[in-house]
């Protein structure tokens, strides 16, 4: 365990972090899973918009440096092809 203030400090800020950076990979993960259960269930009226709002979840989470933006164009342009592919 931390024995100076400033270390101590430390360990509150990370955790604070960590909860945030939790929540928002949560949020990332949970609207994915949702554009790929429209895409399963071939619902062509939602899969789009969901897809717009997933998009920008992802930005927002390589902006905060939760993913890697490799990563966020890997997930971008495989749920705008499945997305294309149903229209």
């Amino acid at each position: 365990m931390a024995n100076h203030k400033s270390a101590l400090k430390r360990v509150r800020q990370t955790e604070k972090r960590k909860d945030v950076n939790r929540s928002n990979r949560s949020k990332l993960r949970t609207s994915i899973k949702k554009l790929r259960t429209a895409l399963t269930g071939g619902d062509k009226s939602a899969a789009p918009e969901m897809l717009l709002s997933s998009v920008s979840l992802i930005d927002k989470a390589v902006n905060k440096g939760i993913i890697h933006r490799n990563t966020a164009a890997r997930h971008k342009s495989r749920l705008t092809k499945h997305v294309n592919a149903i229209q």
